[in-house]
């Protein structure tokens, strides 16, 4: 609106604008919200990756995720971490190891001398001796066991039918007395865990030959492939574990100590001797392991 110009004066007249404003609700607000929204979906992956690492992975690779960030020098071969390439995570020239060979480096660590290795009393070439001196000692004692067994059943009018049952193998964890059925004569009567009355008489004379010796015992028992006409009430499982168990009984009887059964097992028809006919009655047999003492062999 033009006011009146001041009598007398060739001023033009002022001129006042009124401006109104009016707030419009709804309109545009920025990107803001945006950024925030960003923001929380980035949060939220990165919660549900968390979970799924702590789901997906075991205690030792979620340890080993947890040293990778932590500024320390990590053993990754005992935490199942670094490189399986050729240097296993290492520089040819590398001081600090980080590879598979991280047990066995030196830390480089400013200022310190690694200190000398030094082996312990049960390392090194005198264990190494001992070990073979021990095994030295069983194997003499088995050899003389076994002549002894020999000449005993040999000397029985009742046992020396059975020698041509009775068969000794020295194995990588000691001798093996296998107690042998063939077509003509069964240790057990068929089909059960009752031993025969000179298969007894056998066993016993073996309690007596190796009652004097502190070595541990397994007993395998072994079966042909004949089947049972109803598997559940009896099946070559059940029969070979029988067996194996009435040979301990019978072992027990002769006076070896129970602390002495290491282990006893049946394994049915699966380690057939006559391996082209496991039908054969030469595969069920009884197994008799006189076991290196601890210490030998890595046992």
């Amino acid at each position: 609106m033009a006011a009146r110009a001041p009598h007398g004066s060739n001023q033009p007249a002022k001129i006042i604008v009124k401006k109104i404003y009016i707030e419009a609700h709804g309109g545009h607000h920025g990107g803001a919200w945006k950024v925030a929204y960003a923001d929380f979906v980035t949060a939220m992956m990165a919660f549900f990756l968390l979970l799924w690492l702590l789901g997906a992975t075991t205690e030792k690779q979620r340890k080993g995720i947890a040293d990778y960030f932590a500024p320390t020098l990590l053993d990754t071969h005992t935490i199942g971490m670094g490189g399986s390439g050729l240097l296993g995570g290492e520089t040819i020239m590398s001081d600090q190891k980080l590879g598979p060979q991280a047990a066995n480096a030196a830390r480089a660590t400013p200022g310190v001398i690694p200190p000398p290795a030094v082996g312990g009393p049960k390392d090194g070439l005198g264990n190494t001796q001992g070990r073979e001196a021990l095994a030295a000692e069983d194997r003499k004692n088995f050899d003389a066991m076994r002549r002894q067994l020999s000449r005993e059943i040999n000397g029985s009018a009742r046992l020396a039918k059975l020698a041509a049952h009775v068969r000794f193998v020295q194995t990588r964890d000691g001798l093996r007395i296998d107690l042998v059925d063939d077509a003509n004569y069964s240790m057990f009567a068929l089909g059960t865990t009752v031993l025969a009355s000179d298969a007894s008489d056998l066993i016993g004379l073996i309690a007596d030959s190796i009652k004097g010796m502190t070595n541990p015992i397994m007993i395998r028992g072994h079966t042909d492939s004949l089947a049972f006409g109803d598997p559940r009430a009896m099946n070559n499982w059940m029969l070979s574990s029988g067996r194996a168990e009435a040979t301990r009984r019978r072992l027990a009887q002769g006076a070896i100590g129970e602390p002495r059964f290491e282990r006893i097992e049946g394994v049915a028809d699966r380690e057939p001797m006559i391996e082209k006919d496991p039908t054969d009655p030469r595969n069920r047999r009884v197994a008799i392991t006189l076991l290196y003492r601890r210490g030998i062999f890595g046992r």
